[in-house]
């Protein structure tokens, strides 16, 4: 006689199968932890070699167009509630194989992302324990890195959700204190905000790549739409609030480096840590642990995020369908939370932060662009999957008009290198898309 009580639990399958568990306060603090990875720890030596003492413009130029996509964002996202981020907005709002491309552009960014923060981590903590420099070692801690991101991950919402949470508090107090307590001893001779210090227009285009890349992660934060306790009210706020705040401290961080620093910035391979150093000399190796912390929560909530996507196409039957399964005892995407993660584990091994970056900063930049479109069409549809009060953009289309010209402006500066690479890897999903679908239609 079979004991069902004995039987493991079988797996559930799409969003209704979804704890919603995720509240306002710590969806923004998914957002700002996804945005605030590894990017800024790079980021003020580059824009400074680019840029000069001018370097704070690109910051500026580049929040002008990331507060009009997260607009778009916060409309779009609080009119449709389905697991999948840009995909769902996308596939609500213009059909399946817009959606597709939605999606598979962001997976795209969001592996490379991955991987290549994952490879500076690495660098990072060889340069405070150097016994992880050799591959062996290095290939050890990656591995490490990976399977605690899952474990976090697997044992449900509620566990990475405060994970997460813990993770941006960690490494925010002391980014947000460096750039407080260092604004008061800036030597404001070596920051410039003015328009003809710019070097030349196309060093301004080519250093926004790397400004957007940095301010990306809004739309991995919000994939778990499933898990959101009231779309309509707290992905706006919580866009919004991330935003703002991320957009201060990068401009803070920028401003006290050049301040500190001075044309050594432009030089410096670790920046952030080396102003912290010129304030405090303990400093540094905090900040270089801090931008260990960082990069973690960055993985950390790139998983969560792009697990949900994995999850959504999986869901839909344009990846196999256990990818869309949700596991009995935690609630949670549980393979495809093993293929992200595998996948990304492996593409970090071998590859390197520089040209993941360019590349998942140029995907990012069109998906952007689709989202704007989203949110325009939704908003013209009045859609309301929910039925609560969405967020309505003022100006009708004029808004998703700015987001859409200031990402074509941006994608233009991408090299043949990028465009190709992006281009192989879309066509590689696309065909899968066009093999699924003909796949479903012989069995219809």
């Amino acid at each position: 006689m079979n004991d069902s009580r004995s039987a493991p639990p079988a797996p559930l399958h799409g969003d209704a199968a979804l704890l919603r568990a995720v509240g306002s306060f710590a969806l923004t603090a998914a957002v700002i932890n996804v945005i605030v990875g590894g990017g800024i720890f790079r980021m003020p030596s580059a824009l400074a070699a680019q840029m000069g003492a001018a370097a704070p413009l690109a910051l500026i130029a580049g929040a002008l167009a990331i507060i009009p996509i997260a607009l778009c964002f916060s409309a779009v996202g609080s009119r449709v509630q389905v697991t999948g981020g840009p995909y769902s907005y996308l596939g609500a709002t213009f059909g399946p194989f817009a959606g597709f491309i939605g999606g598979a552009l962001m997976w795209i960014s969001n592996f490379t992302s991955s991987a290549g923060v994952a490879a500076a981590l690495s660098v990072q903590v060889a340069n405070l324990v150097p016994a992880f420099a050799p591959p062996l070692p290095r290939a050890l801690l990656l591995t490490a890195v990976y399977a605690a991101l899952f474990a976090l991950n697997a044992f449900g919402v509620k566990l990475g959700a405060r994970a997460i949470t813990t993770l941006a508090a960690l490494k925010l107090t002391p980014l947000f204190l460096l750039a407080g307590i260092g604004i008061f001893l800036v030597d404001w001779s070596q920051v410039s905000f003015t328009i003809g210090d710019v070097p030349s227009w196309g060093a301004l285009g080519a250093s926004m790549v790397l400004v957007m890349f940095a301010y990306s992660g809004m739309e991995t934060a919000l994939v778990p739409s499933g898990e959101i306790n009231d779309p309509a009210r707290d992905v706006p706020r919580a866009t919004m609030v991330a935003i703002v705040l991320v957009v201060l401290l990068y401009l803070g961080l920028q401003i006290v480096g050049q301040g500190l620093l001075g044309p050594a910035l432009a030089t410096s391979g670790v920046p952030v840590a080396d102003t912290a150093g010129a304030l405090w000399g303990p400093g540094r190796v905090l900040l270089l642990i801090t931008a260990c912390i960082s990069m973690t929560g960055f993985l950390m909530g790139n998983l969560f995020g792009s697990s949900r996507l994995v999850f959504a196409l999986g869901r839909d039957g344009y990846l196999p369908r256990i990818f869309g399964t949700v596991s009995a005892a935690h609630r949670v995407p549980l393979w495809a939370l093993v293929v992200h993660a595998g996948l990304a584990w492996v593409l970090a091994i071998a590859g390197n932060f520089d040209a993941l970056a360019l590349i998942s900063g140029g995907a990012i930049c069109l998906v952007y662009g689709l989202v704007s479109l989203a949110a325009w069409r939704a908003q013209r549809l009045d859609l309301r999957e929910r039925g609560d009060a969405p967020f309505v953009l003022p100006g009708g289309p004029l808004i998703p008009a700015i987001a859409v010209l200031a990402m074509l402006a941006i994608v233009t500066t991408l090299t043949q290198k990028e465009w190709l690479a992006i281009g192989i890897a879309l066509a590689v999903l696309v065909m899968f898309y066009l093999l699924r679908r003909g796949a479903r239609t012989k069995a219809a």
